[in-house]
């Protein structure tokens, strides 16, 4: 055998070891820590700060997609995990979304260069707007991405709980996810797995805890209201729900063949319409 032959597996090794060594060099974990608190965020990308936070129950992993393409196209991308996740702690009880936006400006200060774009899916929206109104200063802009109506049908929450309650057979989570995530002709199984159902009632507590009214503005910065064009939280007839109340400041983008999960549908448009909005910003 040729020298060259022999040592062809090893030059192939080596370059393999490189690649991993890269990628994990892109994506890492930090630690944020105030308080009796600690925040793990995942961090790629170098560029203006994106932070990204995941809905009811689930874990920033959900962007995974989005945030590789986010740093493909020159940010820097946060991904906060919850309290409850990961290595991510703190008083799971007697807080509110004033806490959870605590968590996240801390985030953006230390790791953000103090000021971010912060873009909450679902329950996450709330957090985000939460942010914006609480910590003005670091907030360049908010994404409210599938975020529901003002007012929507109780029976969405209950499909909610049931598509990450456990306990339930695989068929009737999939017919809540079905129902409430996923539009028809989208893998909805992809959802059967990353839910923590632990931490559900706590985050749902800390949304009760504050009025609707405190948060619903989302600050005073400019916000991008990203839909989902079947997602039954905000039906057509709500398309145009914050923009009517909060005027020039809102943009409305409206992404097809999509419903509540939205991210995991489609992260290819999710992406390109973050990048177009976020890029228009001062």
């Amino acid at each position: 055998m040729p020298p060259f032959a022999r040592s062809l597996p090893v030059v192939i090794a080596m370059y393999a070891g490189m690649i991993g060594m890269a990628m994990s060099a892109e994506r890492r974990s930090e630690l944020v820590r105030y308080d009796n608190v600690q925040i793990e965020v995942v961090v790629e990308g170098e560029g203006p700060a994106v932070v990204l936070l995941p809905s009811l129950a689930r874990d920033s992993d959900d962007y995974d997609e989005v945030a590789e393409g986010l740093t493909a196209a020159g940010f820097r991308v946060l991904r906060p995990k919850p309290r409850g996740i990961g290595r991510s702690t703190g008083p799971m009880t007697n807080i509110s979304l004033h806490d959870f936006a605590r968590d996240v400006a801390n985030a953006v200060e230390k790791l953000g260069n103090g000021r971010a774009v912060i873009v909450g899916h679902a329950y996450g929206n709330w957090v985000a707007r939460m942010t914006a109104t609480d910590h003005p200063r670091l907030v360049r802009g908010v994404v409210i991405a599938a975020a529901a109506a003002k007012h929507f049908a109780p029976e969405l929450s209950k499909a909610v709980t049931d598509a990450g309650d456990l306990s339930l057979s695989k068929e009737g989570r999939l017919a809540a996810l079905r129902f409430a995530f996923f539009a028809p002709g989208n893998d909805p199984t992809v959802w059967l797995t990353g839910w923590h159902p632990d931490i559900r009632n706590s985050q749902r507590a800390a949304a009760a805890a504050v009025r609707q009214a405190e948060w619903w503005a989302g600050g005073s910065a400019p916000l991008l209201d990203l839909q989902a064009a079947q997602d039954p939280f905000k039906p057509e007839s709500a398309r145009n729900e914050m923009k009517d109340e909060f005027g020039d400041r809102v943009s409305v983008a409206v992404i097809p063949n999509a419903s509540h999960a939205l991210i995991p549908e489609q992260p290819k448009a999710v992406v390109d319409a973050l990048t177009t909005w976020i890029k228009r910003l001062p």
